[in-house]
């Protein structure tokens, strides 16, 4: 299972992710495309960085994640910053809310980890269903550009003292699906190092693919931006942000 034993390590190797600026970006994108916020469902929310950035600029945030592990580390948090913040269990394909949200966010690559079309159309449909009218869908996916040509079939190492990890990927041009085995070994109490090994398979989806998956899914302004801009994307840019909105 993907983010079990990670979740015990993954805000040290993540800690250099600056989640303020991400939220502030995103922030920008619902003003850009026209959406008031107040409530947000943060998906694929993992330990919660970005649902407490998102806090920290005034909204009221949920958080959902399908790992029960980086949920739990995210509840820890909020109970020692004194923060209310609902952390919930759910699947990015059927959302469910019990108020209508102004804005659904997904950051980081969640949407990535949907491997088949039809995965992102029902994570669509049902964001669609959980937005106010007006409300927005915002999201962002390391492009197929970033999956193929520059993590695809390369192999990563880091030697950081308590932690130690080894990340190899192969990538299936047929697929579009990268596979990435990492191997991780922690520094125990008793300076002995205890291994552990995940699989995280991604997809890398075009760009205009995952536009007519949002208009099929009913949001009729959806628009793609390239990195942290509101330009279009490039033919090399690595990430890639969408803002989709239900139009009232």
């Amino acid at each position: 299972m993907m983010y079990e034993g990670f979740a015990e390590i993954y805000d040290a190797l993540m800690s250099d992710v600056d989640y303020a600026v991400w939220a502030n970006h995103y922030q920008a994108l619902f003003a850009h495309m026209g959406v008031s916020a107040k409530r947000v469902l943060d998906c694929a929310c993992g330990t919660g960085g970005m649902t407490f950035a998102l806090q920290a600029l005034g909204y009221q945030t949920t958080g959902s994640d399908a790992s029960i592990e980086m949920l739990s580390k995210a509840a820890e948090k909020a109970r020692r910053l004194g923060i209310a913040i609902p952390f919930v269990r759910q699947d990015l394909r059927k959302l469910q809310t019990h108020r209508a949200m102004d804005a659904i966010v997904c950051a980081c690559d969640g949407v990535n980890y949907l491997l088949k079309p039809n995965d992102a159309r029902a994570f669509f449909a049902s964001a669609f269903q959980a937005l106010r009218p007006g409300g927005g869908l915002f999201f962002d996916i390391s492009s197929r550009y970033k999956l193929e040509n520059v993590l695809g079939y390369q192999t990563y190492g880091e030697d950081r003292g308590d932690i130690c990890y080894l990340w190899q990927n192969r990538y299936n041009s047929i697929s579009h699906i990268i596979h990435m085995d990492l191997t991780f070994f922690t520094k125990q109490p008793d300076g002995r190092y205890a291994c552990f090994r995940e699989t995280h398979n991604q997809r890398a989806y075009e760009t205009d693919e995952l536009l007519v998956l949002l208009a099929e899914a009913g949001f009729s302004r959806a628009v793609a931006y390239g990195g942290m801009s509101m330009l279009p994307p490039a033919a090399e840019s690595e990430r890639i942000h969408f803002a989709a909105v239900r139009v009232e």
